[in-house]
């Protein structure tokens, strides 16, 4: 039960655990990759290529995360979430279950998704956001559940967004509102 199986040219730090629970599947780890200390990564879950973390990364079951992405410092991906290609949560970054974050996507340091549209007042069913490629996310922004932030769209610092975002545009504010996206903002995000 759990386990590990990993890629060429890993770097594990001694104090990591890997495996974590009770899962049929190990954790694997595709080539090249980088886990720092004080890490968890459970059962089940799949990392692809030159996937590095700083410390004291917590990953969850279910998840799913592509290659080349950055696992900022004490960032929690909390489970059952997809996370593409060319990816890079900074610092202390919350990921809840039932997320969807597509490729060539920046998340800034603690940025709060959620997925509980009334958190220990009902049973609802969770549902994180979903942030579609090449999209940012700014600095201590909180995506509420379920919302969608469209394709290459930008998420301000410290907005709070409680709608969907349509592509190529700008969210800012609290709640956040949207506007053309600046000519300086306009393009692909350079992650790799």
């Amino acid at each position: 039960m759990g386990g590990l199986v990993q890629g060429n040219g890993c770097t594990i730090d001694e104090d990591v655990t890997t495996g974590y629970g009770e899962f049929d599947e190990p954790t694997r780890i595709g080539h090249d990759g980088t886990i720092r200390a004080g890490s968890i990564v459970y059962g089940d879950v799949t990392i692809g290529d030159r996937v590095s973390t700083g410390h004291d990364v917590l990953i969850r079951e279910g998840t799913r995360i592509g290659d080349d992405v950055l696992v900022g410092t004490k960032t929690v991906i909390d489970g059952r979430t997809t996370i593409g290609s060319r990816v890079s949560l900074q610092t202390n970054v919350y990921v809840p279950t039932e997320t969807t974050i597509g490729s060539d996507v920046f998340v800034g340091p603690s940025a709060v998704l959620t997925n509980d549209e009334y958190p220990v007042r009902s049973d609802g069913q969770l549902q994180g956001p979903t942030i579609e490629d090449g999209a940012s996310i700014g600095a201590n922004a909180t995506l509420l559940p379920g919302v969608t932030i469209g394709e290459n769209a930008f998420v301000a610092a410290g907005a709070v967004v409680t709608d969907d975002v349509p592509a190529d545009t700008l969210a800012v504010g609290s709640p956040a509102t949207t506007r053309p996206l600046p000519a300086a903002l306009e393009g692909a995000n350079q992650i790799a």
